[in-house]
C-alpha cells in the first residue's frame, strides 16, 4: 500500500485489499479481502467493506455503513451515515443455497442518511436518494427519489439542484 494512505490503528484491513493513494480509513473500519478502493476516498468510523467489493475514486462512505458483497460503487459517490445495502433478495437463515444479488451505484450518486438500498438495482449517474428512503427499483440518472418505496420526485442537475 502507498505511504500516503491513512489507516487508523483501530482499523482492520486485509493485506489482500487494494487501497488507492490519498484514501483515509478511520476508526473501527473493517476492509475485507479482495476489495478494491480507489484514490482519495474517505471511509469513516465503523464502516464495513465486505470481501470482493469495488469502490471507485473520490468516494465518501460515512459512519456505520456496511457495503456487502455484490455492491459496486463507482467514482465520486457519497454514501450517508447508516445507509443500509442488502445483497440477498430472499433472506432466510436456513437457506444454504442463497445467491448474492448485485447492486450498482453509478458515478456521482448521493445516498442520504439511513436510506435502505434493496439489492438488484442500479442507482443512475448523479442520482440522489433522500434520507430515510427505501429504494426498491432502479433510479434513473439525474433523478431525486424520496419515500418508502422511493419514487422520483424531481429531475436534478449534476450539482443536485432541482430542475424546473
Amino acid at each position: 500500500m502507498s505511504a500516503d494512505i491513512y489507516i487508523d490503528p483501530t482499523a482492520n484491513v486485509s493485506p489482500d485489499a487494494k487501497i488507492g493513494a490519498g484514501t483515509k480509513v478511520w476508526i473501527n473500519t473493517q476492509i475485507r479481502e479482495n476489495t478494491s478502493i480507489g484514490t482519495n476516498c474517505i471511509l469513516s468510523k465503523d464502516v464495513y467493506i465486505d470481501a470482493g467489493v469495488t469502490i471507485g475514486n473520490g468516494c465518501k462512505i460515512q459512519n456505520s455503513v456496511s457495503v456487502y458483497q455484490g455492491v459496486t460503487i463507482e467514482n465520486d459517490v457519497f454514501v450517508g451515515p447508516n445507509v443500509c445495502f442488502t445483497n440477498d433478495k430472499v433472506p432466510r437463515a436456513f437457506n444454504s443455497d442463497w445467491r448474492i444479488t448485485k447492486t450498482l451505484v453509478k458515478t456521482g450518486a448521493s445516498l442520504g442518511a439511513n436510506a435502505t438500498i434493496v439489492c438488484g438495482i442500479t442507482l443512475g449517474e448523479y442520482s440522489m436518494v433522500a434520507a430515510g428512503s427505501v429504494v426498491t427499483k432502479d433510479v434513473p440518472p439525474y433523478s431525486l427519489v424520496v419515500g418508502n418505496p422511493a419514487r422520483v420526485v424531481a429531475k436534478i442537475d449534476k450539482a443536485g439542484n432541482k430542475l424546473t
